[in-house]
C-alpha cells in the first residue's frame, strides 16, 4: 500500500489533504529530471536565471491569498503571518536575482601566474530537507541561492505540508517553462524517511541542506559525511534574550513578545529563554505578562488572531509535558498551562517565571507559545546562563549602550546576535548556528557560496 502524506488542519483536527509518496522508481525519475535540467540550467547566464527568479516572485505575489491559505490550512499559521511569509519568499528570490552576480563574481588573487583567480561553479542537483513551520520561506531560503548559482533543487518537504510543497513546485515549473528554462529546476519529492538516504547517496545529488531537529541533522550529517558531500544544517535552538538593567524595558518587552510568539512560538529563532538582570526582574516580568496576556488566540483565518494552533497533536502534548514538568520543578505559572477543550490543537499563551537551569523548560527546546523568564544576578551571569545550552542558533541583548551590547554579543556562543532588536532571518545577512544548532550558513553572500565549487584558476603565459 502506498504511504500517504496527510495534512490535518490543526484548527479543526480534520484531514484536508492526502498526497501519495514516491516509491524508489518515482524518486529515480525525479533525480533523472533534476540531473537533466541541471545540464541545461548551469549554462544559463546569471542574468537569464535572474529573469526566471523575478518572474517566480511575481507569480507568487499574484497568488498570495491561495498560497497563504495553504499554510493556514496545513500548519495553522495565522493568515496575516502567512501572507507575510509569501512576501518574504518573494524577497529571497528577488534578492538573489539582484545580487547573485556580485556574490559569485570571480576573486582575483595575486600569484606567480599571469592571472590567478577563484571562480564559482555550480555543483549539481541539491537536496533540500525542509520542516513544516515556514513552508514557503524555508523552501526559498534553500532554493533561491542554489538556483541562482546554477544548481537544480530536489525538495523533500515535511509530510505535514504536502499542499504547500506541491504548490511551490508547480508554480516554479510553470514559470520556468514560460520563460524557456528547464521546467524541472525545482522538484517536489514527497518521500518517506527511508528514501531520504537513498536520495542523498545517489551520485546525482551533490549536496544537502536540512532545516530541522538536531536528531534529524545528525542522521543526515552522518550520511553526507560518509558520501563526502557538502551539507548545511540549520537545527534547533533554545535562544536566549538577555535583558540588562540599563535596557529600555518596555521596548524590550514589546519586541521579545513578538519574537516569542510569532508562528505560535513554533520557530527555531524564537526567544525561548528570557534572562533578566535581578535588579529589574520583577518589573520586566510584569511588563512581559501584560503583553502576553493581551494576545488573541483563535482561528488563524481571522484577521484578529495573533496566535494560532500548534501544528500537530503530538507537538501540543510534548509542549504541555514541558510546562507541567517545569511547574513541578518549581517554576511559577502566571497563566496558561492547560490544554483547552474543543477541536483543534490549540494551546494557550503561557508564562513561566522563576525558571532555573536544569528545569525542563530551560534544558529542552520549547516549540509553542510558552514564555520562560529567568533571573541572573548580573550581566556576566546572564551570559553564562545564555551559553549553558547545547544549542547556539541565535540570541539577543537588550541594553542602553549599543557598544556594551556588541561587546557582550562577542561572548555569546551563537550564530547570530541582535542588539536591541528582533532576531530574524534576512536574505542580505548570513544565518546559521553552532554547537547542536548546526553548521554552514544560509542567506547573504555566504549562503550562495555554500553550494558552489570554488574553483582556482591559474593562467600562465601563452607560448607559441
Amino acid at each position: 500500500m502506498t504511504e500517504m502524506f496527510t495534512a490535518i488542519d490543526p484548527t479543526t483536527g480534520e484531514v484536508v489533504r492526502e498526497v501519495p509518496t514516491l516509491d524508489a522508481a518515482g524518486l529515480e525519475a525525479v533525480l533523472a529530471r533534476a540531473d537533466e535540467a541541471y545540464e541545461a540550467w548551469r549554462r544559463w547566464s546569471i542574468d537569464d536565471r535572474a529573469r526566471v527568479l523575478r518572474a517566480i516572485a511575481a507569480a507568487m505575489r499574484d497568488d498570495v491569498e491561495r498560497l497563504a491559505m495553504l499554510m493556514t490550512q496545513e500548519m495553522g499559521k495565522p493568515l496575516t503571518e502567512a501572507r507575510g511569509e509569501v512576501e518574504k519568499a518573494c524577497w529571497a528570490a528577488e534578492h538573489y536575482a539582484e545580487h547573485a552576480a556580485a556574490y559569485l563574481a570571480p576573486e582575483e588573487l595575486a600569484s606567480d601566474a599571469t592571472r590567478s583567480y577563484v571562480q564559482h561553479i555550480p555543483l549539481g542537483p541539491v537536496l533540500g530537507v525542509l520542516p513544516w513551520n515556514a513552508p514557503f520561506w524555508l523552501a526559498f531560503r534553500f532554493s533561491a541561492p542554489a538556483l541562482m548559482a546554477g544548481n537544480t533543487c530536489v525538495m523533500k518537504h515535511d509530510r505535514n505540508v504536502p499542499g504547500c510543497a506541491e504548490a511551490i513546485a508547480e508554480l516554479v515549473a510553470r514559470v520556468a517553462e514560460q520563460h524557456g528554462a528547464p521546467r524541472d529546476i525545482l522538484q517536489n519529492a514527497p518521500i518517506g524517511h527511508a528514501l531520504v538516504e537513498a536520495a542523498l547517496t545517489d551520485r546525482r545529488i551533490r549536496a544537502v541542506s536540512l532545516t530541522g531537529s538536531d536528531r534529524a541533522g545528525a542522521a543526515v550529517a552522518q550520511v553526507a559525511a560518509r558520501e563526502i558531500k557538502p551539507a548545511v544544517l540549520e537545527l534547533g535552538g533554545s535562544d536566549p534574550a538577555l535583558v540588562l538593567a540599563d535596557a529600555d524595558l518596555a521596548h524590550a518587552a514589546d519586541v521579545i513578545t513578538t519574537m516569542r510568539i510569532i508562528n505560535a512560538g513554533q520557530s527555531c529563532i524564537a526567544a525561548k529563554r528570557v534572562i533578566v538582570e535581578a535588579s529589574v526582574y520583577d518589573e520586566f516580568v510584569e511588563l512581559y505578562a501584560e503583553r502576553l496576556a493581551a494576545l488573541v488566540v483563535g482561528d488563524p483565518r481571522s484577521e484578529e488572531t495573533k496566535v494560532g494552533p500548534i501544528a500537530r497533536a503530538d507537538l501540543r502534548e510534548n509542549l504541555h509535558r514541558q510546562v507541567t514538568e517545569s511547574v513541578a520543578q518549581g517554576a511559577r505559572l502566571h497563566f496558561g498551562g492547560e490544554i483547552p477543550a474543543g477541536d483543534g490543537f490549540f494551546y494557550p499563551v503561557t508564562l513561566l517565571s522563576d525558571v532555573e537551569p536544569g528545569m525542563t523548560a530551560c534544558s529542552e527546546e520549547t516549540f509553542g507559545p510558552v514564555a520562560v523568564v529567568m533571573s541572573a544576578v548580573n550581566a556576566d551571569a546572564a551570559v553564562a546562563m545564555a551559553n549553558d545550552s547545547p544549542y547556539g542558533l541565535a540570541a539577543s541583548v537588550w541594553t542602553g549602550s549599543a557598544e556594551r551590547g556588541e561587546r557582550i554579543a562577542r561572548e555569546i556562543v551563537a550564530g547570530q546576535v541582535a542588539v536591541n532588536g528582533i532576531v530574524k532571518t534576512d536574505p542580505r545577512l548570513p544565518s546559521g548556528g553552532v554547537k547542536r544548532s548546526g553548521y554552514g550558513r544560509e542567506l547573504g553572500p555566504d549562503g550562495i557560496r555554500e553550494f558552489v565549487n570554488r574553483q582556482q584558476i591559474w593562467v600562465g603565459p601563452a607560448r607559441t
